[in-house]
C-alpha cells in the first residue's frame, strides 16, 4: 500500500513538473521492469531551432543512446535504454538550445502495477460475454463537461444525431450494476481519446492527442476511476485501439516531424477498401499499395507505420496506455488497412509485457478466408498474423443474418450458417473469434428481422449458445431499432441516461412489457450461461440442417446443452435420439428458460421461429 502511495504521489509531482514545462514529452512517462525497455521519448517545442538541442542524463539506470533530429527543427527523439535495476524516479535531462540558459526537463520513471502486467490485463475469454457501449450516447454522469471551451466542437444537441449529447464515462460507471445484472462481464468502449476535430466526434475515432482521455468523456481521471469501479465488480474493460489513421487535427497531420510521417500522395488517394488485394496471388502492387496507404477518409489521415518513429510512437502508447490505466484488452479498429507487419510487431510487445491481454481486430471483410487472414489461422501462406482474434462479421452477414432473413435452401438460410461454421477449420483457435448481432456500424439486427420478437429471440440464443465471444451492443437488450443510413441512426441515446428523460430503460418499470420480455429473456440466458462448463469451455458439435430444422451442441466433461433452432416458417417436430452420438445416456432435456422438460426419446414439438437451449440430464 505505501509503494502504491508513494507512486501515485510521485506521479502527482511529475505532472506538476510537466505542466510548467514548455515541451510535450511522448510517453509522458514510462515504468520500470517493462520488457519494452528500450523507450524512444518524442519531444515537441514550440522553439523551431529545438532540434540543436544537445541533451544529457545522469540519472542511474537510465541511458541516453541516440539523439534524433528531423525535418521540422521543434522536434527531438532519444533512444533510451532503462536498466533492470533502475529505481522509479524523476529522470532529468539537461539540455539547452544554441546559447540559450540550459534547462532540465523531467520525464518521470514510475513503477508497474502489482502483478507486472499478469495481475491486470486480463483478456476476455468465451466465458465473457462483452457489452459495447459509445460513450457520448449512454449515460450522463457528469453534465459540467457536456461543452467545454478549447473543443473546437461546440455542439451540444440531442436532437441530432451528428452532434454531441453530452454522454461519459461517470455516466457508465453509475450503471455497472445494471450491466452486472443483466449477465455482462465485460466492458468495450468506442474510442475515449481526445477527438478535438471540427465535428462528428461523439464517435471517437479521429484522435487528436493519444495521451489524453477526451476531457467532455471525464478525462484520464474519469476513465481510471471507470476501470478501477469496473474491475471491482468484476467487470472487464477493452479500449477501442485506432493506429491506422487520426484526425486531421493531430499534431502529426498539423506540425509533423517530417512528411513521411503521413502516407503522401500526388493527389489524395482513398482506400479502395478491397481487403483481397493482400493476399490475392494474382494482385498488382498498385492494388495493395492503395488497400494499405491510401486513407480512410480525406478527415482522417494514414499514418506510415513503416517509418519506424511513428511504429514506436504507437506501440509505446499501447504499452502505456494498458500500464496506466490497467485495460484488459484492445480492439483494434480497421485492422486490414494498417501495416500488418508492423500489426505483429506491435501486437508481440503487448503479449510479451502482457501474457493474458486479448486482442481482437475489425475486420469487416466478406469471406472466411479473407477474415481468417488476418488472425492466427492454418494457412499455409507467407504472411502470418499474430493476431488472436477478429470481429466475427462472417457468422453475422453469412451466418444468423441469412438463417433469420432467407428462406432454407441447399446453401441459404440457415445452410449459410452451417456452412459459415464448418469453415471454422482455417482458425487455430475459432472459440476466441468475437460474435455479434450489431455495433456502432451497422444496422440493429432487430430493425433487420423485421422487428419480429421471436426470431430476436432466436438470434440472442444464438449468440449465447454459439462457439467465440459473443458481444451485445448497448440497447440490444430494449429492443432498439435503426439502420444505417445514415449511422447516428443506429447511435441514439439509451432512454434514462440523461436525467431529463420522461423513461428510463435502465429499469423495469421504465421498460414496456415487450422490451422486458426480452430483457428478462436475455438476462436468464446470460446468468446461465456464467455458470454453464458446455457453453462458456465446451465443444461444439453441428448437425445438418433439415428443412430449416437446425441442431447443434455444446459439450464439456461434466455437462451437455442441446440448441434446436426452427428456422423453416412452420411447426417442426424433433427427437432428440436422432443425435445419439451427443444424447446416449441422457434421459431429459431441461429448458434453461421455462424449465420445462422434454424426454429425450420423444417427439418433441418446436415452434415456428422458436429456438430451445436444455440442459441435458442423465
Amino acid at each position: 500500500m505505501l509503494k502504491n502511495t508513494i507512486a501515485v504521489l510521485l506521479a502527482i509531482c511529475s505532472i506538476q513538473i510537466l505542466a510548467a514545462q514548455t515541451v510535450e514529452v511522448y510517453p509522458t512517462n514510462w515504468y520500470t521492469g517493462m520488457k519494452w525497455n528500450k523507450v524512444q521519448i518524442l519531444l515537441r517545442s514550440t522553439d523551431a531551432n529545438f532540434s540543436k538541442a544537445k541533451f544529457r542524463t545522469n540519472y542511474p539506470g537510465v541511458t541516453l543512446t541516440k539523439q534524433h533530429s528531423f525535418e521540422n527543427g521543434k522536434y527531438v527523439a532519444l533512444d533510451v535504454a532503462i536498466a533492470s535495476n533502475a529505481k522509479p524516479g524523476n529522470v532529468v535531462f539537461t539540455y539547452s538550445v544554441t546559447n540559450s540558459k540550459q534547462k532540465d526537463l523531467v520525464w518521470p520513471l514510475l513503477s508497474r502495477r502489482k502483478g507486472n502486467g499478469t495481475q491486470f490485463a486480463q483478456g476476455v475469454t468465451n466465458k465473457d460475454l462483452m457489452y459495447l457501449i459509445m460513450p457520448d450516447r449512454f449515460a450522463n454522469g457528469d453534465y459540467t463537461n457536456d461543452k467545454l471551451p478549447g473543443f473546437l466542437d461546440q455542439s451540444l444537441d440531442r436532437d441530432s444525431i451528428y452532434h454531441r449529447h453530452g454522454g461519459d464515462l461517470l455516466g457508465i460507471q453509475q450503471r455497472l450494476d445494471y450491466l452486472t445484472d443483466l449477465g455482462v462481464t465485460a466492458l468495450w468502449l468506442n474510442p475515449v481519446l481526445e477527438n478535438n476535430m471540427p465535428n462528428r466526434t461523439e464517435h471517437g475515432y479521429a484522435f487528436t492527442n493519444h495521451y489524453k482521455i477526451d476531457a467532455r468523456l471525464g478525462g484520464d481521471k474519469a476513465y481510471e476511476n471507470l476501470v478501477n469501479a469496473a474491475h471491482t465488480k468484476g467487470l472487464k474493460v477493452i479500449q477501442d485501439a485506432v493506429y491506422n489513421h487520426i484526425g486531421s487535427e493531430h499534431f502529426i497531420a498539423t506540425d509533423a516531424p517530417s512528411k513521411d510521417w503521413l502516407h503522401q500522395w500526388p493527389t489524395y488517394t482513398n482506400t479502395h477498401y478491397k481487403d483481397q488485394t493482400l493476399f490475392d496471388p494474382y494482385a498488382s502492387k498498385r492494388d495493395r499499395e492503395v488497400m494499405s496507404n491510401g486513407w480512410f477518409v480525406p478527415s482522417m489521415p494514414d499514418v506510415n507505420q513503416n517509418n519506424p518513429f511513428v511504429a514506436n510512437f504507437l506501440i509505446q502508447h499501447a504499452l502505456w496506455t494498458v500500464e496506466r490505466f490497467g485495460i484488459d484488452g484492445w480492439r483494434i479498429d480497421t485492422y486490414a488497412y494498417n501495416d500488418l507487419p508492423f500489426m505483429n510487431a506491435c501486437n508481440a510487445a503487448l503479449y510479451a509485457d502482457f501474457p493474458k491481454i486479448t486482442l481482437f481486430g475489425e475486420t469487416w471483410v466478406h469471406g472466411v478466408i479473407n477474415q481468417a487472414y488476418f488472425c492466427d489461422n492454418n494457412l499455409n501462406i507467407a504472411y502470418k498474423s499474430n493476431l488472436q482474434a477478429t470481429t466475427d462479421f462472417q457468422t453475422l452477414f453469412y451466418g444468423i443474418q441469412d438463417a433469420l432473413t432467407k428462406p432454407f435452401g441447399w446453401t441459404d438460410g440457415v445452410n449459410k450458417l452451417y456452412t459459415t461454421l464448418a469453415q471454422d477449420v482455417i482458425y487455430k483457435d475459432p472459440t476466441r473469434q468475437v460474435i455479434f448481432l450489431d455495433n456502432h456500424d451497422i444496422a440493429r439486427f432487430y430493425s433487420v428481422i423485421g422487428e419480429d420478437t421471436a426470431k430476436y429471440k432466436m438470434a440472442l440464443a444464438w449468440l449465447l449458445t454459439c462457439r467465440g465471444i459473443p458481444q451485445l451492443y448497448y440497447g440490444n437488450e430494449i429492443l432498439m431499432t435503426g439502420f444505417t443510413n445514415p449511422d447516428g441512426n443506429v447511435r441514439l441515446d439509451f432512454k434514462g441516461g440523461w436525467k431529463e428523460d420522461t423513461q428510463d430503460k435502465f429499469t423495469a418499470q421504465g421498460r414496456t412489457a415487450k422490451e422486458n420480455s426480452i430483457w428478462n429473456y436475455l438476462r436468464t440466458l446470460a446468468q446461465y450461461r456464467k455458470n454453464s462448463s458446455a457453453l462458456t469451455t465446451g465443444k461444439f458439435m453441428q448437425y445438418l440442417p433439415d428443412d430449416g430444422l437446425y441442431v447443434y451442441f455444446r459439450y464439456s466433461g461434466t455437462q451437455t446443452v442441446a440448441c434446436i433452432m426452427n428456422t423453416s416458417g412452420k411447426v417442426k417436430k424433433f427427437n432428440l435420439r436422432n443425435y445419439e452420438e451427443r444424447t446416449n445416456g441422457f434421459t431429459t432435456g431441461v429448458n434453461i428458460v421455462t424449465k420445462q422438460t422434454v424426454a429425450v426419446g420423444s417427439e418433441v414439438e418446436i415452434g415456428v421461429n422458436e429456438m430451445m437451449v436444455l440442459e441435458l440430464k442423465k
